[in-house]
C-alpha cells in the first residue's frame, strides 16, 4: 500500500469538512466530501448534496479547472457500480487523476474494496486509511443501517441538575434554555427522522420541524410517533401543518420494529426526543448510539426522573461537554455492558 505524504492528513481533513456539509441531506446515501489537489494547492471541492445527485468526486472534478495528473482526496471509497448515477471510479479515470487518497473503506459488504481494485487496475495510485477514524465517524449513520438494518439513534433529552425532566408545574417542554432549544436544530438537521412517544405527542403537541435558517436548503425530517394507544389527537400540529405528509404513526409497533420500518424507508439517523420511559426502554434494548443531554441550572423539578429504570448497564464515553447559554450540553457515545 502506498505510504501517506506529509500533507495527506491536512487535505483529508478538508475533504471531511466538505462531507459534513451533506449531513442530513443524502440518505439513503452516505455523506461524502472530496477535494482535488495539484502542486500542493486545492483546485476543486465537492460534496454529495442529495440522493440521486452527483457524488462528491464528480462535483469536485467539475469545479477544478483541470484534473490531469492531480490527486483527489475522498472521505469514502469511490463507488464502483452504476446506481442512480454512474460509478465514481469511471469519473476519476476519465478525469486523468493519477492518485486517489481515501479515508474510509465502503462499509457496504457488497461493494467493499471494489472501488480500490478498479482504480489500481487502471494504474491509479491508491492510498487508503487516512484519518480513517474521522472518516468512519462521518458515515456512521449509513454504516449502521447498511450493516444491521437499523438506523443510528441519537437520544436528545433535557433535565434539571437533580435529574428531573418536568418542572413543578408539570411542564416538560421548556426545562432547557432558548439557546439549547436553538442548538437542538443542529441535531435535527443531521437526522432523517424525529421520533417521540405517544405521551410526549399528546402532552406537548410538538411540531418536530426544522425552523428558520436551519430549514434553508434542507428537507424536513420524518416525524414519527410510537404509541400503543388509540388516543391520537387529529387536531395536533403533526396532522394539521404544512408537513403533515411527513408524519408517521407507528401504532402498536415495538421500538425495534419502528426502527426497522424507518430503515426500510431509507432513514439512516433518528433523533429520539422522548420522555424518560421510552428513553430507558430504548437504552435497555441497546438501540441508542449517542446521547445529547442538556442540563439546566435548576434544582427541585417535578416528580418525573430522567431514567425511571435502574441498572440499565449503560455507560457514556468520549464525552464532549459544552456550555450552551446557561445550560450544560453533554454529547456522548453510549457503551453497553453485559
Amino acid at each position: 500500500m502506498p505510504t501517506q505524504t506529509a500533507d495527506d492528513e491536512r487535505f483529508m481533513r478538508e475533504a471531511i469538512t466538505e462531507g459534513e456539509k451533506g449531513l442530513g441531506l443524502t440518505s439513503p446515501n452516505p455523506p461524502v466530501g472530496a477535494i482535488i489537489v495539484h502542486n500542493g494547492e486545492i483546485i476543486g471541492r465537492g460534496y454529495h448534496r442529495k440522493s440521486g445527485g452527483p457524488h462528491a468526486e464528480v462535483n469536485a472534478i467539475a469545479q477544478a479547472a483541470h484534473t490531469e495528473g492531480t490527486t483527489i482526496y475522498v472521505t469514502l471509497e469511490p463507488c464502483s457500480t452504476h446506481g442512480q448515477t454512474p460509478p465514481c471510479v469511471e469519473a476519476i479515470k476519465n478525469a486523468g487523476i493519477n492518485r486517489v487518497v481515501v479515508g474510509a473503506t465502503d462499509p457496504n459488504p457488497a461493494h467493499v474494496g471494489a472501488g480500490f481494485q478498479q482504480l489500481r487496475e487502471a494504474g491509479i495510485e491508491v492510498t487508503s486509511g487516512v484519518l480513517e477514524e474521522e472518516a468512519n465517524h462521518l458515515v456512521r449513520f449509513f454504516t449502521k443501517r447498511i450493516t444491521t438494518g437499523l438506523p443510528w439513534v441519537i437520544a436528545k433529552t433535557a433535565t434539571t441538575l437533580d435529574g428531573r425532566t418536568t418542572l413543578n408545574s408539570g411542564e416538560s417542554q421548556w426545562i432547557s434554555s432558548e439557546e439549547s432549544r436553538e442548538d437542538v436544530q443542529n441535531w435535527r438537521q443531521q437526522c432523517d427522522a424525529i421520533l417521540v412517544g405517544g405521551e410526549t405527542f399528546r402532552r406537548d403537541n410538538p411540531s418536530l420541524t426544522l425552523r428558520g435558517r436551519y430549514a434553508e436548503g434542507r428537507r424536513q425530517p420524518l416525524r414519527v410517533v410510537l404509541t400503543s394507544s388509540e388516543d391520537i389527537p387529529s387536531e395536533h400540529h403533526l396532522f394539521t401543518d404544512e408537513h403533515a405528509a411527513l408524519t408517521r404513526i407507528h401504532q402498536g409497533f415495538t421500538f425495534r420494529e419502528s426502527l426497522e420500518q424507518l430503515a426500510e424507508e431509507g432513514v439512516s439517523a433518528v433523533l429520539l426526543e422522548s420522555g424518560g420511559r421510552l428513553l430507558a426502554h430504548a437504552l435497555k434494548l441497546g438501540l441508542v448510539d449517542e446521547v445529547v443531554l442538556y442540563l439546566a441550572p435548576r434544582l427541585g423539578g417535578g416528580n418525573t426522573s430522567l431514567i425511571p429504570s435502574p441498572d440499565l448497564g449503560v455507560h457514556l464515553e468520549n464525552m464532549q461537554v459544552d456550555l450552551i447559554g446557561p445550560d450544560i450540553r453533554i454529547f456522548s457515545r453510549v457503551r453497553y455492558t453485559d
